[in-house]
């Protein structure tokens, strides 16, 4: 009897733990997989069987329940649709599997969004941050945009190693964690976008099918598999070297801290500053107000006023990223390895981070195919034209200019690259010897050298200046 009621016993466990390794039947498979669910405290969005707890905003696209996924029709001649949560989240914790067909449209998930009744002549308007997703060659995927309000908070550009992270045709798992300010991003487990921003403390959760051109009418979209936690949220670390966008102005997360990132700016005082002239502070010309440091408007010259300013410090290798607020006609830059050795009259001499107003001010039509233009090497090399990168005159703009160990130099404007560049080649020796700057020995090829603001005499802002050294 002993002997028979162990091999039972036996046969039993060797039952169950065959079940839970290769679920077997339906009925194991969702046992286990409610299991662990109940375990890391997730609720499902998505019954599986209908659109229950969602409604439709915005166009006219179709949300349909086809074998357990959520499925929207692109549709000719109807603007952006959104199936959304009729409740609203906080903080959160969401997963979900996604897959687009075709490559030449995109998808995304809104997250702590709203809807505008008003907007689009009384037909209405969701706006809020999404997460993108992007199945073209551009790779844009798990990257942020902003809904119908500020366009690209982060753009995959930031992020080159996760641009190969989504896989076309296929489902794809999204992880995306809203917890206080801090918004984070995953595809397929690879770590994408990182943004921290003030904005929408609370919202509804949307699945987007976008406006297509009429080649595309019928394409479909797939969701499934959605759940949520809203409490006992555990984040994910996120990799040190992947970029932050922080949207707060003067201050550093705890994440960029760790990164090793410090404020040049500390909103309040010219605190680790000088001028450029004298090494003391500028006497005219300057003034901090409301968290910015801004330009007075004087004559338009160049450094005839208060003259520019210097960091304190020198940078050899450094990400260096600060907002930007132009006024009409306005003409400013942003330069590193300016060294004041050389003697001018002007602007001190150091590689420049054009920032100018392309529209009005005569200097966007000088210089040689455009590149005295926004966020150009000044002078040397032209700046992508991409719109997408620019934001309206008034409004703040975020320039970042990246310098690795091996020279190799990167400006961006608003998550974009717009110009990218080797300190020291043959190419970049030879752009020099066509350029303003030919008569100065080994321009922009110094060791090291201090961050530089211009004063060139019209009214600009800037905030949120901050380095990470390498």
């Amino acid at each position: 009897m002993m002997i028979k009621t162990r091999k039972k016993l036996f046969t039993a466990f060797a039952t169950v733990a065959l079940l839970s390794a290769s679920c077997l039947t339906y009925w194991s498979c969702s046992t286990i997989k409610a299991s662990e669910s109940q375990k890391e405290n997730w609720t499902s969005l998505f019954d599986g069987k209908s659109l229950k707890g969602w409604k439709k905003l915005g166009g006219e696209a179709p949300y349909e329940v086809v074998d357990g996924a959520i499925v929207g029709t692109m549709t000719k001649g109807t603007p952006n649709s959104f199936l959304v949560t009729e409740q609203e989240y906080g903080d959160f914790i969401l997963e979900l599997d996604i897959k687009l067909e075709g490559n030449s449209t995109n998808s995304g998930i809104q997250t702590r969004s709203h809807f505008d009744a008003a907007a689009n002549n009384g037909k209405g308007r969701v706006y809020g941050r999404q997460v993108e997703i992007d199945p073209s060659a551009r790779a844009w995927s798990g990257g942020i945009y902003d809904e119908a309000r500020r366009m690209w908070l982060y753009p995959l550009d930031l992020n080159e190693k996760a641009k190969t992270a989504y896989k076309q045709e296929e489902y794809n798992h999204v992880r995306i964690e809203a917890i206080g300010n801090e918004l984070k991003t995953w595809i397929n487990g690879v770590p994408t976008a990182f943004v921290i921003d003030t904005l929408d403390p609370t919202g509804f959760i949307g699945l987007q099918v976008h406006s297509i051109p009429n080649e595309l009418d019928g394409k479909k979209v797939y969701f499934r598999n959605i759940k949520i936690q809203t409490a006992n949220l555990k984040s994910k670390d996120f990799p040190k070297d992947v970029h932050i966008v922080n949207l707060v102005p003067n201050q550093l997360s705890s994440a960029e801290q760790k990164a090793g990132y410090k404020l040049l700016f500390n909103g309040q005082d010219f605190t680790g500053w000088k001028s450029a002239r004298t090494g003391q502070l500028p006497d005219k010309g300057w003034e901090i107000k409301n968290g910015q440091v801004n330009v007075l408007k004087s004559d338009g010259g160049e450094s005839t006023n208060g003259g520019d300013i210097v960091s304190q410090d020198q940078f050899s290798a450094f990400d260096l990223s600060f907002e930007f607020k132009l006024t009409p006609g306005a003409n400013s830059g942003v330069k590193y390895f300016v060294t004041l050795k050389e003697k001018t009259h002007g602007s001190a001499i150091g590689l420049e981070f054009q920032v100018l107003d392309d529209a009005l001010h005569p200097d966007a039509k000088m210089g040689r195919n455009g590149n005295r233009t926004l966020a150009s090497l000044y002078d040397l090399i032209t700046s992508n034209k991409d719109g997408r990168a620019r934001r309206p005159i008034g409004e703040w703009n975020r320039g970042r200019v990246v310098v690795t160990p091996d020279n190799q130099v990167t400006h961006y404007l608003n998550g974009i690259k717009m110009v990218t560049y080797e300190r020291g080649s043959k190419e970049f020796k030879d752009i020099v010897a066509t350029s303003k700057y030919k008569d100065w020995a080994n321009f922009g090829e110094a060791k090291e050298g201090h961050i530089l603001l211009q004063d060139h005499g019209d009214a600009v802002s800037y905030r949120n200046i901050k380095i990470k050294t390498y």
